[in-house]
């Protein structure tokens, strides 16, 4: 079958294949907030011009939402926090107060923040709510 199409026809069924997957993507992302394209995406991150092209456009659709958490991010990435956890206190300090509401907020929604243990921990909250009202 594929042999009697002639040779420009190879080229347009790569580029409809190409749109009905971004087509479906798209579709995807729109249900339940992009519950089932998260696995895709992480997945997709991993090949490397693909996942440079996706933080990019991560990056820049953060900034057009949400400035303030954009520019937190970009200064908890540049001090490394991925790689030492006890640099995303001294981070966190850096930030100014939009910034750190921001993240705290997104951190927040993702359940990156884990609920205090003991009673320092709780103490230690408490504390960095009362600064975050200020």
């Amino acid at each position: 079958m594929l042999a009697s199409l002639p040779v420009f026809v190879y080229p347009l069924i790569i580029l409809v294949v190409l749109v009905l997957v971004l087509v479906a993507l798209n579709l995807l992302a729109r249900v339940q907030g992009g519950r089932y394209v998260r696995p895709l995406a992480q997945g997709l991150m991993k090949v490397p011009f693909l996942g440079k092209q996706l933080e990019k456009a991560s990056r820049a659709s953060l900034e057009r939402k949400n400035p303030e958490l954009a520019s937190a991010v970009a200064k908890l990435e540049r001090s490394g926090v991925r790689r030492d956890p006890m640099k995303a206190q001294q981070a966190l300090s850096r930030l100014t107060a939009a910034e750190r509401q921001a993240w705290l907020e997104a951190a927040g929604e993702q359940n990156a923040i884990p609920e205090p243990m003991n009673r320092a921990q709780r103490r230690a909250q408490a504390k960095l709510n009362k600064q975050q009202r200020r």
